[in-house]
């Protein structure tokens, strides 16, 4: 389920096969921190963080033997094009996520892109309020500019660009095919 594309130019930087190499390598990075631990958990952010966590819950339990839940969590603050909708970042708690207890839980956040740090500082803030004693992030493609002091423990790709530019991250369902492209929006 395709939408409607910012205009510009666009330049696959990692196509399918290239990605879920890299989704490999991120699950055998998660099952380091999560193995052994008493109440692991994926909690992707929606919207291609979601996907994202599913496919490393997958991965996890066919490559690592390791059975980990996974929620999602609605976030928002830019729009697919990086136009600010929300001057601070808008959380919606999943009713399932929010009745569970996690003074004892490892989650691990899983997103599409670490640009500034905006949505994941408030994911964290978020987590500690509830509770969770160990919090770790993995992002699919991290552009390294992040305008708070927010890192990821798992990166996919690290992505050094130009400021205009813009990283997509192609997930489905939410495009037809796993990819990474840059976009260059089109200048009015």
């Amino acid at each position: 389920m395709s939408e409607a594309k910012v205009a510009g130019e666009r330049f696959c930087l990692y196509d399918t096969a290239a990605v879920q190499a890299v989704l490999d390598r991120m699950a055998a990075q998660a099952a380091t921190f999560l193995a052994g631990e008493a109440d692991p958990l994926l909690l992707g952010i929606l919207r291609r963080g979601l996907p994202l966590a599913e496919m490393l819950q997958t991965r996890l339990k066919a490559k690592h033997g390791l059975d980990v839940p996974c929620y999602g969590l609605r976030l928002k603050r830019y729009a697919d094009d990086l136009t600010l909708l929300h001057p601070e970042t808008e959380l919606t708690e999943n009713a399932e996520f929010s009745a569970r207890d996690l003074s004892r839980a490892t989650v691990l956040v899983v997103d599409d892109v670490l640009y500034e740090g905006h949505s994941l500082a408030r994911v964290l803030a978020y987590l500690s309020r509830r509770g969770a004693p160990t919090v770790r992030i993995a992002v699919l493609a991290d552009r390294c500019v992040a305008a708070l002091p927010i890192r990821a423990n798992i990166v996919g790709v690290k992505l050094q660009i130009a400021a205009g530019d813009v990283v997509e991250c192609n997930v489905p369902p939410y495009e037809d095919a796993l990819k990474i492209e840059l976009l260059r929006p089109a200048r009015a």
